[in-house]
């Protein structure tokens, strides 16, 4: 059995110092956030009763695995591991027995990385033998043994389906299509199985011609029968409010006004909204959807599907430390007053505390930038394109830039803007101008490299600050901030960092623990937030090689995530199943008590 060993006691007292106490953040004008947790001393009592050991792994499509296992779901009453295979020309899904973990199978190599296998998929479900398109998500109700997937249609703006899956048998028998919206991101069922929700995120074509409205579908479940139709939900009624929601902390970035390819671009707040990951609140009452560019979160009441839009505000760094160059010479901390994170959730979860819900966001951030086809320069300036690229086409809009290419206001006279401090950072071009005189006054970057608690009423009641940046430089020296596909510490340093954007939520014993995985990094960040104003950091593991120059080996890129409680596992204690999506692997991580 492979272990990665957990953190020392003396790595936690030296990050607990001031990293650990940060700043939490500004949730819009909402009001006040709720104090940060700390991850001090209480947090070295944690950490000594579990260890985490990596007890299976699969790789599908060795010979092209980019894309192989991104999304993954368990199924308890047979134990298998369902995984979405994106690396061919048709969608399927694999399915993998998680019945039994030889540990033999599994051997380090001389860097301590495990690139052997001892997970194999036994069944391939050809899912575009029923629905057309291409599978963005899945999800397993034990209640009626079904299993939903989201089919995105191939043209943009052209309406998706749910397929649903009979998995009761010796193979997943298919049911039926339900039409939901333009490409449906993300499908999960509430806890008691009664209801499908679906994140339509409509993203717009390259060159804006088409621009899908965002929605959200909902699906009934009626004693295991599938409602022929979906409820569908838009944000139509919030087309009139976009100053008000941008003085909550939503985002909205587009090319209103723009003609390109001969089309006025008009952008309604509905079309820019885009629905992202669903969690469904543990009463079955609420469902609570990302809107990652946006910085928002959508919250559907599910007993009447009423909606309302929460604006996430934003994160003040200048009370904590950021590494904002790639091309800084390695691990050099600042501080940063003036810059501003956008939380940019990508997956969100929820648990509940004292009968209290509870959102669990995994801040990656997310900027906007569309191409569309054009044979040269010249055609895709005369066609209202920004720039020419021989790779991707026409640069249709971005509201990426360079810090060091933005006028900075008297504020920022304490940086050269240059690489060296922030000129590498990328930052977006529509917030911190306030007065548009092209002299920025603030400086929004994408992400928060962090992971957030919230309540209800849309406060901060803890962040993550820049421990995981600031755990991962001890752990990784110069490696940090490393990238999925390349082994060259610090590249990340510029674009969101080690990237927090897969999360698993699950109750090991009698505590409700939280798992990060960080995209690029490819590391799992631990943390027990059973009180959520007491959060406590547990553990960092990973899989992955780091040697610069050496090839990229290991599990790399986590996507999605699921949690096997105890009762359902196979050794009988909890399983964190992670589909990592660059090295095409499943990795099964045992958490278990300290023998």
């Amino acid at each position: 059995m492979f272990k990665r060993s957990l953190l020392t006691i003396s790595l936690i007292a030296g990050l607990s110092g001031c990293v650990l106490d940060g700043d939490d953040g500004i949730a819009g004008v909402q009001g006040e956030t709720g104090e940060q947790g700390s991850a001090g001393e209480a947090g070295q009592n944690a950490q000594s009763a579990l260890t985490v050991s990596l007890i299976g792994r699969g790789v599908l499509n060795a010979q092209s695995p980019e894309g192989a296992a991104e999304i993954v779901a368990y199924h308890a009453q047979k134990q298998w591991i369902y995984a979405i295979n994106s690396s061919g020309e048709q969608a399927v899904i694999d399915i993998l027995p998680a019945t039994d973990f030889a540990s033999e199978g599994l051997t380090p190599n001389a860097q301590g990385v495990v690139t052997t296998t001892n997970l194999a998929s036994v069944m391939t479900l050809r899912l575009n033998e029923h629905t057309a398109g291409d599978a963005n998500s899945i999800a397993i109700d034990e209640n009626a043994q079904l299993l939903a997937v989201a089919m995105a249609a191939k043209g943009t703006g052209d309406k998706g389906h749910i397929a649903f899956y009979d998995i009761s048998g010796d193979a997943p028998s298919f049911i039926k299509n339900v039409v939901v919206g333009a490409l449906p991101d993300m499908v999960t069922f509430s806890h008691d199985g009664k209801k499908v929700v679906v994140a339509n995120e409509g993203e717009p074509a390259g060159d804006y011609s088409v621009d899908p409205e965002g929605s959200i579908s909902i699906i009934d479940v009626t004693e295991g029968v599938i409602a022929d139709a979906a409820v569908s939900l838009n944000f139509t009624a919030y087309n009139d409010k976009q100053v008000e929601l941008e003085s909550k902390g939503v985002v909205f970035a587009n090319p209103t006004g723009r003609i390109i390819n001969g089309k006025l671009i008009q952008t309604s707040v509905a079309m820019d909204l885009e629905p992202e990951y669903v969690s469904i609140s543990k009463d079955n009452r609420y469902a609570y959807v990302s809107l990652q560019e946006n910085n928002a979160i959508a919250v559907v009441d599910l007993t009447d599907n009423s909606l309302t839009l929460m604006g996430l505000g934003f994160k003040d760094w200048s009370e904590l430390m950021l590494d904002a160059s790639d091309k800084d010479g390695g691990v050099n901390f600042n501080k940063y007053p003036g810059l501003m994170g956008m939380y940019q959730p990508d997956t969100l979860s929820s648990f509940t505390w004292k009968g209290a819900n509870f959102i669990v966001t995994a801040n990656e951030g997310d900027g906007r930038e569309y191409f569309f086809n054009t044979s040269d320069e010249a055609t895709c300036l005369n066609q209202g394109g920004l720039e020419f690229d021989e790779g991707d086409g026409c640069l249709s809009y971005t509201d990426e830039i360079r810090a060091k290419d933005l006028t900075l206001g008297n504020n920022f006279s304490y940086l050269n803007n240059d690489n060296n401090d922030i000129g590498r950072l990328k930052v977006s071009t529509v917030k911190g101008d306030a007065d548009n005189d092209g002299v920025y006054e603030q400086l929004y970057t994408y992400g928060a490299r962090s992971f957030t608690i919230w309540d209800e009423n849309g406060l901060v009641v803890f962040d993550s600050g820049d421990q995981i940046a600031r755990i991962t430089a001890s752990v990784h020296g110069a490696a940090f901030n490393n990238d999925e596909d390349e082994n060259e510490g610090d590249t990340r340093s510029d674009a969101k960092g080690a990237e927090p954007e897969a999360l698993a939520l699950g109750k090991v014993g009698d505590r409700q623990l939280a798992f990060v995985g960080l995209e690029r990094m490819g590391g799992i960040m631990m943390y027990d937030i059973t009180n959520p104003y007491d959060v406590q950091f547990v553990d960092y593991f990973y899989n992955r090689g780091t040697l610069e120059g050496e090839d990229i080996t290991g599990d790399l890129a986590p996507e999605g995530m699921a949690f096997v409680p105890a009762e359902q596992s196979a050794t009988g204690n909890p399983l964190l199943i992670v589909g990592n999506e660059i090295s095409g692997s499943i990795a099964v991580w045992e958490i278990a008590p300290v023998q």
